[in-house]
């Protein structure tokens, strides 16, 4: 499987920006430069864990 260029840090950063709700799914990928299925993706596989939780799963 190809390595991501984002930490799991990072990927729950950017999805905790959508759930603030501030911004629209559109724009967060846009300004994290990835694409909206990419997004669905993670939210899938790391939605509603934690850091120390998503890193367990690699």
């Amino acid at each position: 499987m190809k390595q991501s260029k984002f930490s799991e840090e990072q990927i729950i950063s950017i999805l905790r920006e959508a759930v603030k709700g501030e911004q629209t799914i559109t724009a967060i990928c846009r300004a994290h430069s990835i694409s909206e299925n990419t997004f669905y993706k993670w939210r899938q596989k790391y939605g509603g864990l934690e850091v120390a939780d998503a890193k367990r799963l690699r």
